[in-house]
Order: C-alpha cells, then sequence, then structure tokens
C-alpha cells in the first residue's frame, strides 16, 4: 500500500500556518518530515497528531478523572436530567 504523503504548503493550508511555520516546525522536531530532493513530505497519517486531534495518555487519564469525579458529585442530577 503506497503511504500517502502531504506537502508542506499542503500541510500549511490545513493547519492555517504559513510555510515558513511549517518549516520551522519541521527543523525543531515537532513535526516528522521526510526530505525528498529539496522539499519535505508529512505522511498523512500524521495529521491528527500534528493537529492536536489525539491525545496522549495523560490526557486521556485527565479526562477519565474529571468524568468520574462529575459523577460522583453530580450522579443524581445527571440522572434527572437523562429523564427529561
Amino acid at each position: 500500500m503506497l503511504t500517502q504523503y502531504l506537502s508542506t504548503t499542503q500541510l500549511a493550508k490545513l493547519l492555517n500556518l504559513s510555510r515558513i511555520a511549517v518549516y520551522k516546525k519541521i527543523k525543531s522536531g515537532q513535526i516528522k518530515a521526510v526530505k525528498i530532493g529539496r522539499n519535505f513530505f508529512v505522511e498523512q497519517s500524521l495529521l491528527p497528531e500534528i493537529s492536536g486531534q489525539t491525545l496522549d495518555l495523560s490526557q486521556k487519564k485527565l479526562i477519565d478523572e474529571s468524568v468520574t469525579k462529575t459523577v460522583k458529585e453530580y450522579g443524581e442530577t445527571l440522572k434527572l436530567l437523562g429523564k427529561e
């Protein structure tokens, strides 16, 4: 299966950033890219991670703790709201 790549121009448009900002993120290691010839390309499968649409384990844990606390404190109220 052929992996899809995005050019820096395409990625910049998707992220609503300038091409220079994308290059800086590549150079700093914030975005993983491969250099083909004189141009950088980013795997399309990395787009959710790059755009911040994925959660790491610490973020997931924080959300789980918050949900547990909310249900513990407001469980009865949530049940009543669910019946409406």
